[in-house]
């Protein structure tokens, strides 16, 4: 069955010009004969493209079965990770029990690995969860490469970090699709953290947003403190505008620009629920 997957492209605009790289939908399958959780945007759709950066420099783009990541070579972890869920995708056979985080040796070193995480306090954090990834094998085991990890809170990472991915699975269900892209944001005025030899920046933060196509295109961004909480849902929300403001990416910046702004501007929870 063809379908879809989200790839790193650097592409010439309509005057010739070399754009920065982006996170791009194209035709494919993969080898368990699956559609990918990011496959398939129809020309109804038109969501080609699910972030972008301004610096170009500062990224090296992955694709996966399961995501995109957006990789920096300075923070040593992702700028971005992008995929599309599908209804079909939320649960499957393929399970994270006996895989192991890894390195990612397709980015140069000095790079994150397992010992940089042991003993510091951090939760090695999934981007794209494990969760969205039991529909394949190799997606599964590829969700597990440290360039889909950030060091994350563990009351964080166990509580309403989790609870928002579940979240989502829900919301790919009702909705057939959704696209989501999430990262680690990393305040200029800060003084980071670092752990392990290879000294892993904690972010003081993490952001998703998450956009579906049904029926009336809706949009919606979150802004979680890289701390624990129990917190409603509604308290991390804010636009993808904000988000954007604050991370320095453009979101979904091939939808019609009518459709982008309206979108992007808007973020109430309880048009989801």
């Amino acid at each position: 069955m063809a379908a879809a997957a989200v790839k790193g492209l650097s592409e010439e605009n309509k005057d010739g010009q070399k754009g920065s790289s982006v996170g791009n939908v194209e035709a494919s399958e993969n080898k368990a004969g699956h559609s990918g959780p990011m496959s398939g945007t129809s020309k109804e759709t038109c969501v080609s493209v699910l972030a972008q950066l301004a610096d170009a420099e500062s990224e090296i783009m992955l694709v996966r079965v399961g995501y995109t990541t957006s990789y920096n070579p300075q923070t040593k972890q992702p700028n971005w990770v992008g995929w599309r869920l599908t209804a079909d995708h939320v649960d499957g056979e393929f399970q994270r029990k006996g895989i192991k985080f890894h390195e990612d040796e397709d980015v140069p070193e000095p790079r994150a690995k397992d010992e940089d995480y042991r003993g510091s306090g951090y939760d090695r954090g999934h981007m794209c969860p494990s969760g969205d990834n039991k529909w394949s094998q190799e997606a599964q085991e590829q969700s597990f490469l440290f360039t889909n990890i950030c060091p994350q809170n563990h009351g964080l990472n166990a509580g309403d970090w989790n609870e928002m991915e579940q979240q989502c699975r829900k919301w790919a269900e009702k909705e057939g699709e959704i696209y989501i892209v999430s990262g680690p944001i990393f305040y200029g005025n800060s003084r980071h953290k670092k752990i392990g030899k290879n000294k892993i920046p904690v972010p003081e933060a993490f952001f998703k947003v998450v956009l579906s196509m049904k029926g009336t295109p809706k949009a919606i961004g979150f802004i979680y403190k890289n701390q624990s909480g129990n917190r409603p849902k509604g308290d991390y929300v804010n636009t993808v505008d904000e988000v954007e403001r604050i991370t320095g990416i453009d979101f979904f910046p091939s939808l019609p620009d009518d459709v982008e702004n309206r979108v992007e501007a808007e973020a109430n929870i309880d048009d989801w629920m």
